[in-house]
C-alpha cells in the first residue's frame, strides 16, 4: 500500500485515478510514500525520510527545496504542458489588453455609471484617451519556446502577427510543433530590436533573472510592450518602471504582482491567474498522479526537475533502483556487487543529469536485503529500493 500525503486541494480528476486497493491519500498522513502539492511551501516543512517522490501539480517547483531533495534522492515531478493551453489563452489576452486601452476604458466607464443621460455623449468624447494599435502585421517576439511558447507563437501567426522566436534549447518536440512561419531570432538583442510585442515564457533560474533589464531594455523599439506570465523575477522591475515611466515602453503586463508593480499605473498586474482554469488544473492533477504512480509502482522517471529522465519497459519478475551521485563505477560497483550474489541482470539502464545519476536494473532473481544493505553502503550511493513485478 503506498501512501500519498495531499498539501492543496487537488483535482479530483487526477485523485480518483489513485487504486483504493494500493494506495492511501489523505492530507494528514505520516510517513508518506510520496507528496503530491500544488502551492504549498515545502521549504521551511520537514519532509519525512519514507518519502521517495513529490509531485507538484504545475510547472513551477520554487516552493520546493530542489537541492536538499536531490541529496536525499527525492524524485521532484512538475506537469509541463498541463496548463500551457490556459497560460496561451491568457497571453493571447495580454497582447489585446496591452495594445488597446481595454483595462483603463472599463475602468473609466464604471467611473461615469452615476451621470445617467450623460453616459452616452461621455462615451463618444472620452473614447480617443483609450484608442491603441491592432495586432495584425505587428512583430511578437517569443523568449521560450516550450509547450507555452509554441502555442503562442502559433496562435499570434493565425491572428496575422509576424513572429520570431529565441530558445538556444528548444526540444526536438516543440520544434515540431512550432509553425514554419515562426522566425529565429539568433540573440535576445536582435529580438528585441524587431519585436513590437515581447512576451516571456522561460523558467525562473539563476541565468535567467533579471533576464530583462536597464541595458536590454535599450535595444528595444520605442513604444515595445512587455508580457510576463511566466515569473516576476525575471525582469528588473525598478528598470520596468522606469522604462515605462520614461514612454520607452508602452505597456507591461504580468501575473506577478509585487507592492512596486500595482503602485505603478502604467503597469497592468493580473492576479496570477495563468493556470487558474478547471481544465488547467484537472490537466496537471492528472499528469502529476500518473507520474508519481509509474514511479511507485515502476521506477520510470518522466518530467522529473532533479533527476533524468529513466524508463524501461519491466519484462524481470525484480527490479533494483538506485540513484546515486554522478562519480565513476557506480555502475562496476552495483553490478560487481549483484555478480557476487548470483543475481542475473537481465536488463538494465543508467542515466544521468548534472550531479545526479539512476538505475534501473532488472533481475530474474529476487535480490536479499542483505545484498541491498551492500549497495546502500557503497559511497556515492543515496537510494535503493525493489520492487516486484505484478
Amino acid at each position: 500500500m503506498f501512501r500519498i500525503r495531499t498539501m492543496n486541494k487537488i483535482s479530483p480528476c487526477g485523485l480518483e485515478l489513485f487504486p483504493r486497493t494500493q494506495y492511501e491519500v489523505a492530507s494528514d498522513l505520516s510517513n508518506p510514500d510520496a507528496i503530491l502539492l500544488r502551492s504549498a511551501d515545502l521549504h521551511n516543512v520537514e519532509i519525512p525520510d519514507s518519502v521517495l517522490a513529490i509531485a507538484r501539480a504545475g510547472a513551477g517547483v520554487n516552493n520546493i527545496p530542489i537541492p536538499q531533495c536531490s541529496d536525499r534522492g527525492i524524485v521532484v515531478f512538475n506537469t509541463p504542458g498541463g496548463n500551457a493551453n490556459a497560460v496561451k489563452e491568457l497571453a493571447l489576452a495580454s497582447l489585446l489588453i496591452a495594445s488597446r486601452g481595454i483595462v483603463e476604458g472599463i475602468n473609466w466607464a464604471a467611473s461615469i455609471a452615476n451621470r445617467a443621460d450623460e453616459v452616452p455623449d461621455l462615451v463618444e468624447k472620452e473614447k480617443s484617451k483609450f484608442e491603441g494599435p491592432e495586432l495584425q502585421g505587428k512583430t511578437l517576439g517569443v523568449v521560450g519556446l516550450g509547450a507555452i511558447g509554441v502555442m503562442a507563437a502559433n496562435d499570434a501567426i493565425a491572428l496575422g502577427m509576424d513572429v520570431i522566436g529565441y530558445d538556444p534549447y528548444i526540444s526536438v518536440e516543440a520544434a515540431w510543433n512550432l509553425s514554419r512561419e515562426v522566425v529565429r531570432a539568433e540573440t535576445l538583442e536582435g529580438l528585441f530590436a524587431k519585436a513590437d510585442y515581447i512576451t516571456l515564457h522561460v523558467p525562473l533560474s539563476d541565468t535567467t533573472k533579471g533576464l530583462i533589464n536597464a541595458e536590454r531594455i535599450r535595444f528595444m523599439k520605442k513604444g515595445a510592450r512587455i508580457i510576463n506570465l511566466a515569473r516576476g523575477a525575471l525582469v528588473n522591475e525598478v528598470d520596468i518602471i522606469e522604462a515605462l515611466n520614461a514612454e520607452k515602453l508602452a505597456a507591461y503586463i504580468t501575473d506577478f504582482p509585487s507592492a512596486e508593480m500595482l503602485a505603478c499605473k502604467k503597469a497592468i498586474c493580473i492576479p496570477h491567474l495563468g493556470a487558474s482554469t478547471p481544465e488547467a488544473e484537472d490537466n496537471c492533477a492528472i499528469m502529476a498522479v500518473k507520474q508519481l504512480m509509474d514511479f511507485l509502482e515502476n521506477g520510470g522517471i518522466r518530467n522529473s526537475v532533479n533527476f533524468p529522465r529513466c524508463r524501461l519497459d519491466m519484462r524481470a519478475p525484480h527490479r533494483l533502483l538506485v540513484s546515486n551521485r554522478n562519480i565513476p563505477n557506480m555502475v562496476g560497483q552495483i553490478t560487481t556487487i549483484l555478480a557476487a550474489a548470483n543475481s542475473n541482470i537481465t536488463d538494465m539502464i543508467n542515466h544521468h543529469r548534472e550531479g545526479f545519476a539512476y538505475n534501473i536494473i532488472d533481475t530474474e532473481q529476487k535480490i536479499p536485503q542483505s545484498t541491498l544493505e551492500q549497495i546502500k553502503d557503497v559511497n556515492g550511493i543515496i537510494k535503493v529500493r525493489s520492487i516486484e513485478k505484478k
